[in-house]
């Protein structure tokens, strides 16, 4: 059975014989959870019960959604957090301690790399970037207390991939984690169980839920680090919202056609661009101009609607508002993933080189519009620069 149509025959409320079998899950609410006996009680004290204990223990209906993700990535074990950047912090929490030194890649998530300077600093965790590109090199960045590598393969401004099949299997060789934000491809376009990785992070928020209407993230491991993730989620006693869980499977369920109308719209914008005499570089790791195209052909099934592009001409501020203020469609705001297009501009701050140094990178997020409108769009806006 196929991946789409596992998610969407499987009827969670089935599961819990003391509720209506709809078709989508009730909602949980509640922080008192009632045992049916004292002996229950005591066993729960004993870590012998099976059973949820209280409200943090992780209601019904995050349970629900967690094997959803669980089952999506081919994981051993998935817990899902208030937010993507909340899973990103607690997973390099639960894999890190004081002394430890990690390599970040330097395309990674930006508030994720400012934990690292920030916050796991202050507890002795030192951390060092790689370049955005990264691969078999990565033994240059290795010190002896390197613990865990955390990647973004593409990153979601520029767009440069690592090989993650090299560098998987340097770590492996040292006992390092391996950590990557899978959020750009989803589980559906790339699978990185299949090629080494041990622990993979989501952004809920945006393809999963697809409505840009929910906040929360995912931390999926292989079987060597469930047991970590377990027992760190547990003392934390995270726990998400039902409300968020409830609308993340929902959005779920209709994952793979929408990104499929995703990846099919945003190459068609993506080649349109490249022809238009305004730009001079398309950050698309599908075409083939992309550096690491070869890279993506190799580990990718798919790609998903979001991308940049460079101008030829470095335009001032006000020009640039010229254009994206007379974007139609294309609304300015942060994230992505849903179904409204969007747009972002601004010059990247690197720690290493970068190809796109001083070029003002325009972000695009190809919503589920019809593409010629887009396209429309797109060139009555560009119209106001040339």
């Amino acid at each position: 059975m196929k991946q789409q149509t596992r998610l969407i025959s499987t009827i969670w409320s089935e599961r819990d014989n003391s509720c209506a079998k709809t078709i989508n899950p009730p909602i949980y609410r509640g922080s008192t959870v009632l045992f049916d006996s004292y002996r229950d009680m005591v066993n729960a004290g004993k870590n012998q019960y099976e059973g949820i204990t209280y409200g943090t223990d992780r209601l019904p209906t995050q349970r629900q959604f967690e094997e959803a993700m669980r089952l999506l990535e081919g994981a051993v074990l998935t817990r899902i957090f208030p937010s993507g950047i909340a899973a990103i912090q607690n997973a390099l929490m639960a894999c890190t301690r004081s002394g430890d030194h990690i390599l970040v890649c330097d395309n990674a998530y930006g508030p994720g790399q400012r934990f690292c300077r920030k916050i796991l600093k202050k507890f002795g965790i030192d951390h060092t970037p790689i370049p955005a590109n990264a691969g078999g090199d990565i033994e240059r960045y290795l010190q002896p207390n390197t613990v865990l590598i955390l990647l973004e393969s593409p990153g979601s401004q520029s767009f440069e991939l690592q090989d993650i099949p090299a560098i998987t299997e340097i770590a492996r060789e040292r006992d390092i984690i391996t950590m990557l934000d899978n959020t750009w491809a989803t589980p559906l376009f790339l699978k990185p169980f299949d090629i080494g990785v041990d622990i993979t992070i989501h952004s809920l928020t945006k393809y999963i839920s697809g409505y840009s209407d929910l906040l929360a993230g995912s931390v999926s491991t292989n079987e060597k680090l469930s047991p970590v993730i377990d027992k760190y989620y547990k003392t934390m006693e995270i726990y998400t919202p039902a409300e968020e869980c409830y609308l993340a499977l929902r959005g779920m369920h209709s994952l793979e056609p929408r990104l499929l109308q995703h990846q099919q719209s945003a190459l068609t914008v993506a080649r349109w661009l490249e022809n238009h005499p305004l730009v001079d570089k398309v950050l698309h790791p599908a075409l083939d101009s992309h550096p690491e195209h070869h890279i993506w052909k190799r580990d990718f099934t798919g790609s998903s609607g979001l991308f940049s592009f460079t101008f030829k001409k470095d335009y001032s501020e006000q020009q640039l508002a010229q254009f994206i203020d007379a974007l139609r469609l294309f609304h300015l705001g942060y994230s992505w993933g849903g179904y409204k297009s969007l747009v972002t501009a601004g010059k990247l701050s690197r720690a290493t080189e970068c190809r796109y140094k001083d070029k003002t990178i325009i972000r695009l997020n190809i919503g589920l519009e019809a593409c010629s409108d887009i396209l429309e769009d797109l060139e009555q806006g560009l119209s106001r620069l040339s």
